[in-house]
């Protein structure tokens, strides 16, 4: 009992001086360079592990840029300051997936305890950015007494249009695209801004409401007894819940169902994320319940769905086609080698890292017998790119498909694949992902040595399986409906929504239908 008394105890010093050093690492100005050592150990790696590096900027002009970059460090940088010059470069690759990650301050434990407390400074209202402007969206708190439309001009003295342009060049979306950054900023701007400030307990804001300028100040809250419970004994899940991909922390459904008439004629299905949690069961259940409704029309709503499993998607997409079909194209690698390299111990505790490290000799061997080499390029096998048949419940009525910006990534592959295949009618917005794929899959996150950035990196370049329209642009819909996106003010109306509800209306005066 003494020496694993002793054990925890070198555990948590370690811990603790590990936090005290990475802090303080954050101060320190790194030469140039060093500097300019990782600028070039970057480059080194994407050309090594990125498979379509070039896709959406040559290499002259990709060439020049990371040059540029080491001309204009001329002087000692700190990590996060150096963050910000590289940042940019590496988004001008055009790859949505790819992103810069900057170096965070590092808490303790007791710190932590003290922080999980109160509740987060940023988060007590809800905004939205539309172009170099940031307005409040929603204050049920009533924060400040600030009202639903007003502008924030200022956050602790700084202009928040210059924050929204520095944070805007830190990412892009694939390629040519212009509708994804919108929606990204709106997602990412406070955690950029926590990531480079920290953890804050008051700001000052300044104000702008129907052209009167006034100064408030917020100060984070404590959590209420009742919140704090809640964190301490969260909620059983149910079955259910687990099966519609429950979140306790929102509160909300990933995954729900429901028919939008009486007669059950529109079936609609709403997907936020591809988590791939129970969504063989998930699919299996909604879909038998359609058959058995008979229902004529099926809604499947990805709008603001960001992604995520490329197995949820070759299950849901075998639920909606009548033939055997291939998803994907086998995903492309730089080298056999490629899908080795990808993340197995980060993001693991000492303890699970020793756990996993028994299994490690097969993940490589496993990695390096599923790469295959055909006409000079290296490919990877995936599940989603294996002939599959269709469900025997397989929806056979008619689709629409509710897609915009924040489309992204998976929800970019399954709509693609659905307008080629004429299968669906796909209405509202361009997606944020490329029509013609992604790089993403699995990465391999590399750290940079002198600044420790860390920089994750796709390792395979997953296309849908259809005709390329090389347009360096999202998937397009056949009906493009406005989105109210630049509506500050809470709009119950879903203009995408009913305009389907409209065309099927219209349908079915045209056919003599009378399905609702």
């Amino acid at each position: 009992m003494r020496k694993l008394v002793s054990f925890f105890m070198i555990i948590f010093l370690f811990s603790c001086q590990s936090v005290k050093k990475n802090n303080l690492f954050l101060e320190k100005k790194i030469s140039v360079e060093d500097l300019k050592k990782d600028v070039d150990f970057t480059y080194q790696k994407l050309q090594r592990f990125h498979p379509n590096l070039y896709w959406y900027i040559t290499k002259e002009q990709l060439d020049h840029k990371f040059d540029s970059l080491k001309t204009s460090i001329i002087q000692p940088l700190t990590p996060n300051e150096f963050f910000f010059k590289l940042a940019p470069v590496v988004a001008s690759v055009n790859e949505g997936h790819l992103r810069l990650r900057s170096l965070p301050k590092r808490y303790s434990k007791a710190e932590q305890k003290v922080l999980k407390t109160k509740k987060p400074l940023f988060a007590m209202m809800e905004y939205k950015v539309l172009g170099n402007q940031l307005f409040v969206k929603e204050n049920k708190q009533n924060i400040g007494r600030i009202k639903v439309g007003t502008e924030i001009i200022k956050i602790n003295d700084e202009n928040v249009s210059d924050l929204i342009k520095k944070y805007n060049q830190l990412y892009s979306s694939d390629g040519e695209n212009k509708t994804f950054q919108k929606y990204f900023i709106n997602l990412a701007f406070f955690n950029f801004y926590t990531l480079e400030k920290g953890y804050l307990d008051s700001a000052k804001l300044q104000t702008k409401f129907e052209n009167q300028i006034t100064d408030v100040s917020i100060i984070r809250k404590k959590k209420t007894d009742k919140e704090l419970d809640l964190d301490n004994n969260p909620q059983k899940i149910t079955l259910e819940q687990k099966v519609q991909d429950y979140d306790s922390e929102s509160k909300s459904y990933n995954r729900s169902f429901k028919f939008l008439k009486n007669d059950s004629a529109i079936a609609y299905i709403k997907v936020k994320s591809f988590s791939s949690a129970y969504a063989k069961k998930f699919y299996r259940e909604t879909f038998e319940k359609i058959k058995k409704a008979k229902s004529n029309y099926l809604i499947l709503d990805i709008r603001d769905n960001l992604g995520g499993s490329l197995s949820e998607i070759n299950t849901l997409y075998s639920y909606l086609t009548d033939k055997d079909f291939t998803l994907i194209k086998s995903p492309e690698m730089t080298s056999k080698t490629s899908g080795m390299y990808q993340n197995y111990f980060r993001g693991q505790t000492f303890f699970s890292s020793v756990l996993r490290a028994a299994g490690y000799p097969f993940f490589l061997a496993g990695n390096y017998l599923f790469a295959s080499k055909k006409d000079n390029k290296y490919y990877f096998r995936e599940f989603a790119s294996k002939p599959t048949k269709p469900k025997n419940d397989a929806f056979k009525g008619k689709i629409y498909v509710l897609i915009n910006g924040a489309s992204f990534s998976a929800s970019s592959i399954i709509s693609a694949k659905l307008k080629y295949e004429k299968r669906a009618v796909i209405v509202g917005e361009e997606t944020g992902g490329a029509n013609d794929g992604t790089v993403a899959g699995v990465n391999n996150t590399v750290k940079l040595p002198n600044s420790r950035l860390a920089l994750p990196i796709g390792l395979l370049l997953i296309r849908p399986n259809i005709e390329f329209e090389n347009k360096s642009r999202g998937v397009f819909p056949n009906y493009e409906v406005e989105t109210g996106y630049a509506n500050i003010l809470n709009s119950e109306e879903d203009k995408m929504l009913n305009w389907i509800l409209d065309d099927i209306t219209f349908r079915n005066a045209i056919t003599g239908k009378n399905n609702f």
